[in-house]
């Protein structure tokens, strides 16, 4: 996904990846069928297919996606859409399925309305094609009185409960109390808090300039002095929130796999949270600038 990631992942390093990623310990991984333009979901089936199947227990997430070129997203999108995921992945059903970015759709009444996406979402799981059903999107407005009206299994929120910000704070604990998982996703605001505001000067996929990449630097320094790598500062926020049932974050390089393990029982001392709750946090949507772009 070059336009948001800035770089691209080819075949070869992505089959390498993904086999670690089923040899290794982790035992859920999320895509959607428009990440990459299908590209993801055709790289996970492939890798499926050549292992014989998913490994017993291992959580697939994937997400019905609206039609590329037109934004639709009806009830006969939500077929078509699960349609193409389960060819590319090679599989009868999916563990867990989302319906994914209405906010970008052309028609929010289309998916919300008596007979729309989110009531062919349901009866998918009625009909046993999707043991679990979830919403995954970005606007906090727009997402959290959907949630609220419907009876999901679980959720995915992009970042919006990191070191930086704390937009879904409010719609995790109504979630929470609903008994809702929350998968919370990006915990590194898009690839800084774990490569570095020198390497990756890129806030929730934007480029940053100096003012925007200041609380990041003073996350940064906060490590430094501490010793401690920001990505694993980054990762342990979200893991150690009760309410979270498990924390998603892109990989694209198989040695990224055991570094994320390290990071996540790293050693953190309490004064080093002291010090990050001191330099507060942003509450707005992360995203309301953003040049939005698929690919």
């Amino acid at each position: 996904m070059p336009d948001t990631y800035g770089y691209e992942v080819d075949d070869a390093r992505a089959r390498d990846t993904l086999q670690a990623i089923f040899d290794g310990p982790v035992n859920c991984l999320d895509t959607s069928n428009n990440y990459g333009f299908g590209r993801s979901e055709q790289r996970i089936g492939d890798a499926i297919r050549e292992r014989g199947g998913l490994p017993n227990g291992f959580v697939l997430s994937t997400k019905i996606d609206r039609d590329m070129e037109t934004g639709r997203l009806d009830a006969g999108r939500v077929r078509q859409s699960l349609e193409e995921s389960l060819t590319r992945l090679g599989i009868d059903s999916i563990p867990l399925l989302h319906l994914h970015d209405p906010e970008h759709a052309r028609d929010l009444k289309e998916i919300t309305a008596e007979g729309g996406a989110l009531d062919e979402l349901f009866k998918l799981k009625d009909e046993g094609i999707a043991q679990a059903v979830g919403l995954a999107m970005g606007n906090i407005d727009i997402m959290f009185p959907i949630l609220r009206e419907r009876p999901f299994d679980a959720l995915i929120s992009h970042n919006r409960y990191t070191l930086l910000n704390r937009a879904a704070n409010d719609m995790f604990d109504h979630a929470a109390n609903r008994n809702i998982a929350i998968l919370n996703a990006a915990p590194f605001a898009g690839g800084v808090l774990a490569k570095g505001s020198a390497v990756m000067p890129r806030v929730t996929y934007q480029l940053a300039d100096d003012k925007k990449l200041a609380p990041v630097r003073a996350i940064e320094a906060i490590c430094v002095k501490h010793s401690i790598a920001p990505g694993a500062l980054a990762l342990q926020f979200s893991m150690k929130s009760q309410r979270i049932a498990s924390t998603v974050v892109g990989i694209s390089k198989p040695e990224r796999i055991a570094e994320t393990i390290a990071w996540a029982s790293a050693d953190i001392p309490k004064v080093v949270w002291d010090e990050i709750d001191a330099l507060g946090f942003d509450s707005r949507d992360p995203e309301a600038d953003r040049d939005y772009k698929a690919g």
